[in-house]
């Protein structure tokens, strides 16, 4: 009927629909669970009774955050098994399952001794003017946006959140569509935190939930690719709000001709293919001093041949699936190109088709430098292992990369290690082992290059990237005057 309009509920529902959602099993390659994704009226709302929420929720002080935030840690222990589980059909994985739902409570102790140490507030007089004393206090973002990836859903949706959480911002989070199931024991969880629940909200959605968000929130934390990490800084730009990115890494090994050549191929190995490869500091160049070069090579080869695939029982083997399709074709086309450019293949090589997509650690030689696997981010347990002849070439290669996330250097020394390590273009870089910034949280380091941007979400700065700063200053002197600016009387 001309001029009549159409029902706010028919409105959403038609939203609704249109966004259902297919998710695929990494372990059997079926699609055998959907979900709706939350449209951006939905967002909407979250976000304004998140807002509302979030007074009461800043006004009841740190210490009684902090009391919630540990229930919420004891809630996990005690309702930690759909969690796994939920947590194991995501990703196609256990072992690992289990280390990010147990790594969450010693977690949010990490934070509160943080946050107890950063409560006073800063003071101080001004060095120019005597008289004038200051004090800072922390004043958090009311709203705090979370985009997290697929490749560790539950560890990657919490380390910004709870540090968000105990400075006093509410929070909504977004897993990635491609892991979604573990969001509901996640809630059921949250739900029995009755102060939490008010002020945390885990949404299911997809690209288009994640902009609503990002057009919502104060502060907006994504972990995921370099094209998406950009499309989000640039719409926070837009809206002035703040925005710290994750992104992608190409991350160099560097063996020097002095060390240890077993200790650093079982370093590697690990460094390179644990969750398949599937995570942003996995090693992805690995360049060796040419003395060692072969028997480097060698023992790398017989280590790589050991490992086996996690199929076809959960309980067996080292290397879980491929859980994006899409990520197992570009190990794929990476192995191809490589081949098809005159490399040599000594492990693996190829994406095996169990139900699910597997790839064996692939250790390759015979390298130049126009292959894709030398320049864009793999994410899959690919080796590639490059001799030079001087630590400068080697430094050279290893910078030679759009990203510059992290990076390991192996030396006889830790000192002529980290020689090295100074000239290398990353934020985290490892000391005769490799990928330890995903072991400890305490260093902080920023991003280089397009790895990301913002604060460090490691150590004191991933709680303090919450707040903004609000000076009060002191005059404890006579005011000053117009007449003092008056220029008649101002002379050379």
């Amino acid at each position: 009927m001309t001029g009549q309009k159409t029902p706010v509920k028919e409105i959403q529902a038609r939203e609704i629909q249109a966004r259902e959602i297919q998710v695929r099993n990494p372990r059997t390659g079926l699609r055998d669970y959907q979900f709706t994704a939350t449209g951006k009226t939905g967002i909407q709302q979250a976000c304004q009774q998140l807002r509302t929420a979030q007074k009461n929720w800043l006004a009841c002080g740190l210490d009684k955050r902090i009391s919630i935030l540990l229930a919420f840690g004891e809630a996990i222990k005690d309702d930690r098994k759909e969690l796994i589980e939920a947590l194991v059909t995501d990703t196609g994985r256990q072992g690992l399952s289990i280390m990010e739902v147990d790594i969450i409570a010693p977690g949010i102790d990490r934070w509160v001794r943080i946050a107890k140490e950063a409560r006073a507030p800063a003071q101080g007089r001004s060095t120019a003017l005597p008289f004038i004393t200051y004090s800072i206090e922390k004043r958090p973002y009311a709203l705090v946006g979370v985009i997290s990836p697929w490749n560790f859903p539950l560890t990657l949706s919490l380390i910004d959140a709870i540090p968000a959480l105990i400075a006093g911002a509410a929070v909504i989070i977004k897993p990635s569509e491609i892991t979604p199931r573990f969001a509901v024991p996640l809630r059921k969880i949250i739900a029995t935190v009755p102060e939490l629940r008010s002020v945390l909200t885990v949404v299911d959605g997809d690209g288009k939930t994640g902009q609503a968000i990002v057009d919502q929130v104060d502060a907006i934390c994504f972990t995921g690719s370099v094209p998406t990490g950009r499309m989000v800084g640039e719409q926070a730009a837009h809206n002035f709000s703040v925005a710290f990115l994750e992104l992608g890494g190409k991350d160099p090994a560097i063996v020097l001709e002095n060390a240890d050549v077993e200790r650093a191929v079982t370093a590697i190995l690990r460094g390179s293919i644990v969750n398949s490869g599937q995570a942003c500091q996995s090693i992805e160049r690995i360049y060796v001093a040419r003395p060692i070069y072969d028997k480097f090579v060698e023992k790398l080869i017989a280590k790589a041949k050991k490992i086996r695939l996690n199929t076809p029982h959960i309980h067996s083997g080292h290397l879980g699936p491929i859980i994006f399709e899409k990520q197992a074709n570009i190990i794929a086309e990476q192995i191809k190109d490589a081949r098809d450019k005159g490399a040599t293949i000594h492990t693996g090589g190829q994406i095996e088709n169990h139900g699910g997509l597997w790839c064996a650690p692939t250790v390759i030689t015979g390298l130049t430098g126009d292959m894709l696997i030398m320049s864009e981010e793999t994410f899959g347990p690919l080796l590639p292992v490059i001799a030079f002849d001087h630590v400068d070439e080697a430094v050279t290669m290893a910078n030679d990369s759009k990203f510059g996330l992290s990076a390991s250097i192996f030396a006889a020394t830790a000192q002529e290690a980290i020689e090295v390590g100074c000239r290398i273009e990353a934020g985290a870089i490892s000391i005769n082992d490799a990928a330890l910034t995903s072991l400890m949280y305490e260093a902080e380091k920023n991003s280089f290059k397009l790895s990301g941007l913002g604060a460090s979400r490691m150590g004191p700065s991933g709680y303090l990237r919450f707040f903004r700063k609000q000076s009060f200053m002191t005059n404890e002197a006579e005011v000053f005057t117009i007449d003092q600016f008056d220029e008649t009387h101002s002379t050379p």
